[in-house]
């Protein structure tokens, strides 16, 4: 090369090449547009060579820019190996943490992750927030090196640990005619407007697979690709939905939704960490991971506790029905 490369221009076209234009990877990377853009012509500058050609709106790699963001990712990655491995030599964890998490996963991580940087304060932090289908493709490309998801990928092989539980319920405003009526079944669920999320989707896989086992066709409704959305529209009676407890927290408190008198309801699923088996997890991954793994019901435990009265209430309601179908 004839003029200096930093890291920046390395950052710079890594970030381009795995996300195919300048905007998404100014956003990854907290540049402007046209910082990017100046790295990028830097860094063609100094190999010589046009790295990037426009295509339409986006901008495709020339066989160049390929092999230059190829090495790009591996120098890359050799750095942070390096700066974490010093960083143990000294007795610590530091690096960045590459983790990814399907949407839900989204309101329980953040408490965990503010938990151990305060044990590593030299640890930075790169989240990405996906549907299931996306972190398992982010995970499948080396864009993170964790993914947080409720149930290991099938196309995908994984080495995937439970760390907590996951419970997860139909739901429906409090004056919704069906929770007036003191036992309900799948099959009543047939006629209501089931709020759904998009396919994908872990909450859309599981629900389905409920109806499956219940020898039922998930019945037409809504599909939205946010739970914000899904939960304004059940607090306004517009139809039930299907979502983890963890993702309703504030609504529960407020008493805008509630758990349908539904045998079964909640159910509960568990939470996974998983990562590639055949790729070395850097340091800063591994410790987050067994620190999930310690800590991860204690703390899931703690964020549930405002909905230790509702469970305790259905578990009786449950009970007293048991009880009459025996003609206790």
């Amino acid at each position: 090369m004839h003029k200096t490369t930093t890291f920046r221009q390395l950052n710079a076209i890594d970030a381009v090449a795995r996300l195919g234009g300048v905007s998404r990877a100014a956003e990854e990377l907290h540049l402007t547009q046209p910082t990017v853009s100046l790295q990028l012509r830097l860094l063609e500058e100094a190999t010589g060579t046009p790295l990037v050609q426009r295509s339409g709106r986006g901008l495709l790699m020339t066989p160049a820019g390929e092999v230059m963001a190829g090495y790009a990712s591996q120098i890359l990655k050799l750095w942070r190996d390096a700066v974490e491995e010093v960083a143990a030599l000294r007795g610590g964890i530091a690096g960045t943490l590459r983790v990814g998490a399907i949407t839900t996963a989204e309101y329980l991580l953040p408490q965990m992750l503010v938990a151990f940087t305060q044990c590593h304060p030299d640890v930075k932090i790169v989240l990405r927030v996906g549907n299931r289908e996306e972190i398992v493709r982010m995970l499948g490309m080396h864009e993170i090196d964790l993914a947080i998801i409720g149930r290991p990928p099938s196309e995908l092989r994984t080495n995937a640990v439970t760390f907590a539980k996951h419970p997860m319920a139909f739901i429906a405003a409090p004056d919704h005619p069906l929770m007036a009526r003191r036992h309900i079944t799948m099959q009543d669920l047939l006629a209501e407007n089931l709020l759904v999320r998009e396919r994908g989707s872990g909450t859309r896989d599981t629900v389905e697979r409920l109806f499956r086992e219940a020898g039922l066709r998930l019945p037409h409704g809504s599909e939205l690709s946010s739970n914000a959305a899904i939960k304004r529209m059940v607090s306004a009676g517009l139809g039930i939905a299907f979502l983890s407890l963890h993702a309703c927290t504030l609504e529960f408190e407020a008493g805008l939704i509630d758990v349908l008198p539904l045998a079964g309801n909640p159910v509960e699923r568990d939470w996974y960490v998983a990562h590639l088996p055949a790729v070395r997890l850097p340091p800063v991954a591994s410790a987050f991971r067994a620190f999930l793994v310690e800590n991860g019901p204690e703390e899931i435990h703690r964020q549930l506790e405002s909905f230790d009265g509702i469970l305790k209430r259905l578990h009786q309601s449950e009970r007293r029905r048991s009880k009459r179908a025996r003609g206790g």
